[in-house]
């Protein structure tokens, strides 16, 4: 398994589990010191440094080896304001970074392409499918990268290579970075505190919620194939996206 942006949050948590379930791991991301801790805490996880956004980031990743699971999480911290208030730099940072990526790995999956009855699991978000009217492009973003493992799907068909795209939409999970900023971000912009705000949330999933998610699925990847799940802290759910 390969995660893309493993060394934090989600991406942490799905490189865990993986390894707790005996699985080869290599995690990848930017920021290197994040990336050794993660190696000294969790033996056996391989760490590679990159900018994922780079056209050539696939290669370097698959050039170490072809995963038979390829995991996408990483992105970029939405703005937290309503649109008047933003300028064109914040509202699109989620199409420069969380789009762009899986572009580049989508596109060089199915290029390359990756081993038949490998699965490509994107980590979008809820707010693709609900929207976010505080944090500028990030729910539309989300919602494009949906779109996108939909047709790499449709092609992966259409060319006969046997992979498999699927897709999680987690609710607001407040013990990552990105859900603490989406929390303090919306319970400014509702008027009221975090505690209150999380207080009325419905059973907020968690990252090990998510990644316990990606370890169910991955071992179901034909009933998986093509579909979006939501992750809420009580259950996953197929959606319709």
């Amino acid at each position: 398994m390969a995660v893309i942006g493993g060394s934090r949050g989600v991406g942490r948590r799905i490189v865990e589990a993986a390894v707790r379930h005996g699985a080869r791991v290599l995690a990848v991301a930017r920021r290197e010191g994040p990336l050794r801790q993660l190696a000294e805490e969790v033996p056996g996880a391989e760490v590679l440094s990159l900018d994922a956004t780079d056209e050539g980031a696939p290669s370097r990743v698959f050039d170490v080896f072809e995963p038979a699971i390829l995991v996408l999480c990483a992105g970029a911290l939405p703005p937290a304001a309503p649109l008047h208030e933003q300028r064109w730099q914040e509202f699109a940072v989620n199409w420069e970074t969380d789009v762009k990526i899986a572009f580049h790995f989508f596109k060089a999956a199915l290029s390359r392409p990756l081993p038949a009855g490998a699965s490509i699991i994107l980590i979008s978000s809820g707010a693709a499918l609900a929207g976010s009217p505080n944090s500028g492009g990030y729910a539309g973003a989300k919602r494009t990268q949906m779109f996108m493992a939909n047709y790499s799907q449709k092609e992966s068909d259409r060319l006969g290579l046997g992979l498999r795209f699927f897709t999680l939409a987690p609710r607001i999970m407040p013990d990552t970075e990105l859900g603490q900023h989406t929390v303090s971000g919306y319970s400014r912009y509702l008027g009221i505190s975090a505690a209150d705000l999380i207080q009325g949330m419905a059973s907020p999933p968690t990252a090990s919620d998510v990644a316990t998610a990606v370890v169910k699925l991955s071992t179901k990847p034909e009933q998986s194939r093509g579909k979006v799940f939501v992750v809420s802290g009580k259950r996953l759910e197929a959606a319709l996206a």
